[in-house]
């Protein structure tokens, strides 16, 4: 019947309070979720991995003094302990790529050892190697070789002995592999691991190599080139993070074919 039918005004009032309920309940989960975003009291959760608490032996404030290198600048620590003979060097940024030549002086004219290291972002992967000082009076030279704008952070100091034992345990825990001068050797990681170290000597003869971090064909991450003439007294070992999948260690011997090397590479 007509008087059954609802009215003009009374079709406009339904359709008005359905808006607003809906309003309503839009405005109560948008201040819900605003109130979640902002708070301020509640602790972040920090997830600890293997990474977080190995590295904290490679943070430079755990490895002694830290200085600023200016781009082509240089900065050098003394190791006067004959009784000594293992030396950790760590090198950050705070995000930007790092260059640096890290030399080993014994003496006022000799340089045993010279290692190049870059690294496309030192907060991420920083550089981390134990050099030897061959038991003498010695000192470590940081050479920051990027351009001016991109300072570096460093520190040197004797390693401690679960550092020394962590290199040694390295040498024993499998055969190495053999790299003929020229040649290439390459050890994939998946995405669990974390760090990986890398150890590279000689019987005595010269040390002349590349090893490098890449992510993806040819793309390095991270790169070392070390040059001595004792691979024996002076080996080359170093620490890389390999956060992600993906991660490819490539050891590349730069000497002539009669200078052969041995790699020792395995997760930390």
């Amino acid at each position: 019947t007509e008087a059954s039918k609802p009215t003009l005004f009374q079709i406009i009032y339904h359709h008005l309070n359905t808006l607003t309920m809906k309003f309503t309940a839009t405005l109560i989960a948008l201040c819900a979720a605003s109130a979640n975003g902002f708070s301020i009291n509640k602790p972040a959760v920090k997830t600890t991995t293997v990474l977080n608490a190995v590295a904290t032996e490679w943070d430079l404030a755990d490895i002694g003094r830290s200085v600023r290198i200016e781009g082509s600048s240089r900065e050098h620590w003394e190791f006067p302990d004959p009784n000594q003979e293992i030396v950790q060097v760590g090198v950050d940024s705070n995000g930007r790529p790092v260059e640096t030549l890290i030399e080993l002086w014994i003496g006022p004219d000799w340089t045993p050892m010279k290692v190049k290291a870059y690294t496309e972002d030192g907060m991420m992967r920083p550089i981390q190697t134990l050099i030897g000082t061959r038991n003498k009076a010695a000192a470590i030279d940081v050479n920051n070789t990027g351009p001016g704008d991109f300072p570096l952070n460093a520190a040197a100091a004797y390693a401690k002995p679960s550092m020394v034992q962590q290199r040694a345990d390295l040498l024993t825990a499998n055969a190495g592999r053999y790299i003929e001068g020229g040649a290439v050797h390459s050890v994939n990681f998946d995405a669990s691991v974390e760090q990986v170290q890398v150890c590279l000597y000689t019987d005595t003869r010269q040390l002349n190599a590349q090893v490098e971090l890449l992510n993806g064909p040819n793309n390095f991450k991270q790169k070392f080139e070390v040059f001595t003439n004792n691979g024996l007294l002076n080996s080359l070992y170093v620490v890389f993070n390999s956060p992600g999948a993906g991660n490819v260690v490539r050891v590349t011997n730069l000497a002539p074919l009669e200078f052969p090397c041995k790699a020792f590479i395995a997760s930390v």
